[in-house]
């Protein structure tokens, strides 16, 4: 199972997997913990601001993902009435423009996918062509567009460049894959310098490797590994580029089990979940001292964490024992709000997705409707 990586990565996951390879890759307990002692479950109290993207699809897998907002605006994607990917952004008084980069293929699950936007209005994303074979992009808050490639990355089907995390420096964070369809980080810098990584463990066949994901203003990067025997590990990356490497006590240690780190705040807390040895999923955090507390949405079977701002609220989705979905709200004290856009869907396999949340506390994610169509939204608490 690929890594969902940072909170855009999860939307990306979207195409194929559980935004390339769990919403469309949805990238996917009834015990509940929390360490800072009881977690209350409190009814949500936001507003909701939701949004259709111009030229989204209205088809069963089709429509539009809300992938990251800052004080700049909302970035996300959306799929057309063919599956293509278009990206867009969202200005904070609502206007959406669309974008595609040049290249981009037009059939499903090709196209353009729109990653993290940052305080500037900088957004760094993915796109596929024609040949299934990713690429990055930087598009700057006036509309140019740049793309690149790490050296290295494959040419193949599902092989390339994976760009993700942007911070306000304009340090870019990701992975490539290559021909040999083994991952490997990256970090590009704002004057273009390119420095390629592997957490030593990682492992060196298919499908495993090195998967850098969410960087924060100091430059640390945040993602997971995959060792020789397919389990994947947290690591932190230093500016500096020391690293890091951790899991959580309980996490499995077969094949497609083990600690996926996706979020990085400012103050260096981490956000991910980790599955254990009956490939039940929980959420966790860990505080820059190293100190990891685990907790599980109440009545849930698994618990997701995507993101988490600087006063430490953590965001994410959980999934109930009918495979309905709904987003959370976790605060610094731990108490959990459980909530659902009100557009969201009731049935098995619909509900709300809480992909990232900004410096104000806004949320930006989508829900699948009733007709299991992608619509973007913004919770205002």
């Amino acid at each position: 199972m690929q890594d969902c990586g940072s909170a855009q990565l999860q939307l990306k996951c979207a195409r194929s997997e559980t935004v390339k390879r769990q919403m469309a890759r949805v990238c996917f307990a009834l015990i509940f913990s929390c360490v800072f002692g009881i977690c209350a479950s409190a009814q949500d109290p936001a507003s909701y601001d939701e949004f259709t993207a111009p030229g989204a699809g209205t088809g069963q897998g089709q429509g539009t993902l809300a992938a990251s907002i800052s004080a700049a605006g909302t970035s996300g994607f959306y799929y057309d009435s063919v599956g293509a990917a278009h990206g867009f952004v969202r200005s904070t008084s609502g206007t959406i423009t669309t974008y595609d980069v040049v290249g981009a293929g037009t059939a499903a699950n090709q196209g353009t996918f729109a990653g993290q936007i940052s305080k500037s209005g900088v957004i760094a994303g993915t796109w596929t062509d024609s040949n299934n074979v990713d690429h990055a992009y930087v598009r700057g808050a006036s509309g140019s567009i740049s793309t690149f490639n790490v050296s290295g990355a494959g040419k193949g089907a599902n092989q390339g460049t994976e760009c993700c995390g942007i911070n306000t420096a304009g340090t870019k964070s990701g992975y490539y894959i290559g021909k040999n369809d083994v991952s490997h980080g990256f970090v590009k810098s704002s004057s273009g310098t390119i420095t390629t990584y592997k957490v030593s463990g990682a492992g060196s066949d298919p499908q495993q490797g090195t998967r850098g994901g969410a960087i924060n203003t100091a430059g640390t990067i945040v993602g997971t590994y995959i060792d020789k025997n397919t389990v994947n590990h947290a690591f932190i990356r230093a500016a500096d580029g020391t690293i890091t490497k951790f899991s959580v006590t309980g996490a499995g240690t077969k094949a497609n089990q083990g600690t996926s780190a996706v979020g990085i705040n400012d103050v260096g807390t981490v956000v991910g979940y980790y599955t254990d040895s009956s490939f039940k999923t929980h959420a966790f955090q860990r505080t820059s001292d190293g100190t990891i507390s685990t907790f599980d949405v109440q009545g849930a079977m698994t618990t997701f964490a995507a993101g988490i701002n600087a006063s430490g609220t953590i965001v994410g989705f959980s999934f109930d024992a009918a495979g309905k979905v709904q987003g959370f709200s976790r605060t610094s004290s731990g108490t959990i709000t459980s909530f659902n856009a009100p557009g969201a869907g009731t049935k098995i396999g619909t509900g709300t997705f809480a992909e990232f949340v900004n410096a104000s506390g806004k949320i930006a994610g989508a829900y699948i409707d009733s007709s299991f169509v992608y619509q973007g939204y913004i919770r205002t608490p």
